[in-house]
C-alpha cells in the first residue's frame, strides 16, 4: 500500500514541471489525475471479486508489474493520450493493491474492523511521505522524467515481491490465531444483494461528498500554494522556519495516514456512525480554516495539515462500516462498490480550477468542501445511524 501512495498523492509534484514543459494547461493534465482515480476506484470491485474468487496474492503480484509500467509510461509521455494511458494503467494496479489489501485486512480481524482498516489504508495515506523531498529534488536535478522512471521501477519491484506473501485466512489459521467472531452477527450479502439495500447508497454519497474536498487538495495542492503566492514562502512553527510547501506536502502525508487507524479504532469502541459525526464536523471546520488562511504560509501549513487529518479517516471507516452491515464472505468486493464513490468524486477534480476562477477562487472552493461535509455528518446521524440500526436489528431476530 506504501508503494502506490506516491500514483495520488505524490502526483502534485509533478503538475508544474509537466506544464512548464509540454503547456497543455492545467485543467488538461489534471484529467489523467482524474483518469487514474476513476480507473483505480471503479475497477475495486472486479479486482475485489478476484481477492475473493482467487485470493489476495495473485491479484497483488500482478498489480505490482502494472505498477512500474505506469510511471515508466508517464515518463515517455510526450502526449496527453500517452499520458492519460499511464494513468489508466497506474489506477489498475493501484485499484489491486488496493482490494487485496484492505479486503483482506476486514476478513483476517472481523471484531477491530476498523483499526485494522486503518493500519493497512495508513500505508496508502502515509506511505508517500518519506518520497516526497527525494522525489521533488530529482525533479529538480533531474527532470520529472528521471523521477518517473526511478521511482516507478523501484515501487513495482517492492510490490512484486511483497505481494508474494500475501494469503487469504482459512478455517486453521482462524483457529491458531484465535481470532473472535464479528460482535455483531450479519449476513453475507452477495454485492447484488447490497446495492439493493438502502443503507449502501446513503454510505456512498456520504462518502462522494467527504472525498471530493480532500481528492481536490491532494491533487491541487501545488496549484493552490502558488495562487495563494506561497509557493517559495518560509513558514514560522514552533519558532523555526520551515519551507512551506515541501514541509506541508510531507508532514500533511503523516497526518493523513496516522488518521485513518486513530479514527477506525475510535469507532470500534464509540461506533461507526458516532465517529463519523465527530470526524466530518471536524472536516468540514478543517475547510473553513483552509478557506480563511489567505496569504499566510503557517495558517496555510497548520489548515492544510488539519484537512488531511480529518480527510483520511473516510478510508478506514466506510468500508469496516461495509463489512459490519454487509458481512465478511464478500468483504472486498463489497467494499470495492463502495470505493467507487472516490472516483465519483474525482470527476469534480479537473472542474476545481474553473470552479475557483468563477466562485471566489480556492476559497470559494473550500467553503463549498466545508459545507458538503456537515451535510455528511447530518446524514450520518439523521439517516445512517437508524437505517442500519434496523438492518442488523433484522439479521438478529432472523436469528
Amino acid at each position: 500500500m506504501s508503494m502506490i501512495a506516491n500514483l495520488q498523492y505524490g502526483w502534485t509534484l509533478f503538475v508544474n514541471p509537466i506544464e512548464d514543459k509540454h503547456h497543455w494547461g492545467l485543467p488538461a493534465i489534471q484529467v489523467a489525475f482524474t483518469i487514474f482515480v476513476v480507473v483505480e476506484t471503479w475497477l475495486v470491485p472486479f479486482e475485489g471479486y478476484l481477492v475473493d474468487r482467487f485470493g489476495p496474492k495473485l491479484v497483488g503480484v500482478g498489480s505490482g508489474i502494472l505498477v512500474a509500467i505506469a510511471w515508466v509510461i508517464n515518463a515517455q509521455a510526450d502526449t496527453l493520450a500517452m499520458l492519460y494511458l499511464g494513468a489508466v494503467v497506474g489506477g489498475i494496479g493501484a485499484g489491486g493493491v488496493y482490494g487485496a489489501c484492505v479486503g483482506n485486512a476486514l476478513k483476517w480481524f472481523p471484531d477491530r474492523r476498523g483499526l485494522a482498516a486503518g493500519i493497512t489504508a495508513m500505508g496508502f495515506g502515509a506511505g508517500s511521505a518519506f518520497t516526497v523531498y527525494p522525489i521533488a529534488n530529482m525533479i529538480q536535478s533531474q527532470g520529472y522524467e528521471a523521477a518517473f522512471l526511478k521511482f516507478g521501477i523501484a515501487q513495482g519491484l517492492v510490490v512484486f515481491l511483497v505481494g508474494w506473501l500475501l494469503k487469504a485466512p482459512d478455517e486453521s489459521l482462524k483457529k491458531v490465531a484465535g481470532a473472535k467472531k464479528a460482535a455483531v452477527p450479519t449476513p453475507e450479502y452477495t454485492p447484488t444483494q447490497m446495492l439493493r439495500s438502502a443503507p449502501f447508497w446513503v454510505l456512498y454519497v456520504m462518502f462522494v461528498l467527504t472525498a471530493t474536498g480532500g481528492l481536490i487538495v491532494t491533487a491541487q495542492l501545488k496549484p493552490v500554494a502558488k495562487d495563494f503566492g506561497i509557493a517559495n514562502a518560509q513558514a514560522t512553527l514552533f519558532g523555526l522556519a520551515v519551507m512551506a510547501l515541501p514541509f506541508t506536502l510531507a508532514v500533511s502525508r503523516v497526518l493523513n495516514g496516522v488518521s485513518r487507524p486513530f479514527f477506525g479504532w475510535i469507532s470500534d469502541h464509540i461506533g461507526r456512525e458516532n465517529t463519523m459525526i465527530t470526524a466530518f464536523t471536524l472536516e468540514g471546520l478543517s475547510f473553513f480554516f483552509l478557506s480563511r488562511v489567505e496569504a499566510s504560509p503557517t495558517a496555510f501549513v497548520l489548515a492544510t495539515c488539519l484537512v488531511f487529518f480529518t480527510y483520511g479517516q473516510i478510508f478506514s471507516l466506510f468500508p469496516a462500516t461495509c463489512a459490519d452491515s454487509y458481512g465478511k464472505k464478500f468483504a472486498s468486493a463489497n467494499a470495492g462498490l463502495l470505493y467507487t464513490a472516490k472516483g465519483v468524486a474525482s470527476l469534480i477534480v479537473p472542474l476545481s480550477s474553473l470552479i475557483a476562477a468563477n466562485v471566489g477562487g480556492w476559497s470559494g472552493v473550500f467553503m463549498i468542501s466545508a459545507g458538503m461535509n456537515i451535510v455528511a455528518a447530518i446524514m450520518a446521524f439523521t439517516l445512517l445511524k437508524p437505517m442500519r440500526a434496523r438492518l442488523l436489528s433484522s439479521v438478529t431476530t432472523a436469528q
